[in-house]
């Protein structure tokens, strides 16, 4: 089998799993849940995975190779940090709205990562990854003088909890507020906090 089949194939399987866990939690999903929504044979799913667990921690390494891609590209030396930083929070917002399901799949993991120490490691990892990016954007902003001197990394961590507050909306949906409101204010809150005012910069 050649290697574009392989990844179709394997991307196949993911999307199946994907769609299995938003629709019945990791608990009460199933391998055979993941074999009848991919419309591939058992004998395929269990050429690539070995269980449902396996499966389910390779979906979040796609997804960390996916997103890599496209966030490496926010980080363009060329641009200020505070438009990073925007670009960073629509792209989050962007990502809610034409794709919800990874945001609801990411609360079951967490749920996971509290009593399996696979999951916990694996999102350790991820989440540690994500800081140290966001980390480089709030020290570029320092160093260039656009933000104030402030502790990098509860900053980044500040920022973080906030972004991961656009997965609560797929749980909470009030009538009068939608996620890109939420992330638009905090995200202008964020900014006004970081950025120093003009006459601090002049001074």
């Amino acid at each position: 089998m050649n290697e574009s089949l392989q990844t179709q194939r394997k991307e196949q399987i993911l999307d199946a799993a994907l769609a299995v866990i938003v629709s019945n939690g990791y608990d009460n999903s199933r391998m055979d849940d993941i074999v009848a929504t991919s419309k591939l044979s058992k004998g395929a799913i269990y050429w690539y995975y070995k269980s449902k667990k396996d499966v389910y921690l390779s979906l979040v390494n796609h997804w960390v190779m996916k997103y890599s891609a496209v966030l490496n590209l926010i980080i363009d030396k060329d641009r200020p940090a505070a438009k990073q930083l925007e670009s960073l929070f629509q792209y989050f917002i962007d990502q809610y709205e034409n794709d919800p399901d990874v945001f609801k799949a990411l609360l079951e993991f967490w749920t996971m990562a509290g009593r399996d120490k696979d999951f916990n490691k694996k999102l350790q990892k991820v989440y540690t990854e994500f800081i140290t990016f966001i980390s480089a954007i709030i020290q570029k902003g320092i160093d260039e003088g656009q933000f104030k001197n402030l502790d990098v990394n509860i900053t980044a961590m500040s920022i973080m909890v906030n972004i991961e507050g656009i997965m609560w909306f797929t749980l909470f949906k009030r009538q009068n507020m939608n996620a890109r409101d939420y992330i638009q204010t905090i995200s202008d809150f964020i900014l006004a906090g970081l950025t120093k005012k003009q006459q601090e910069v002049i001074s």
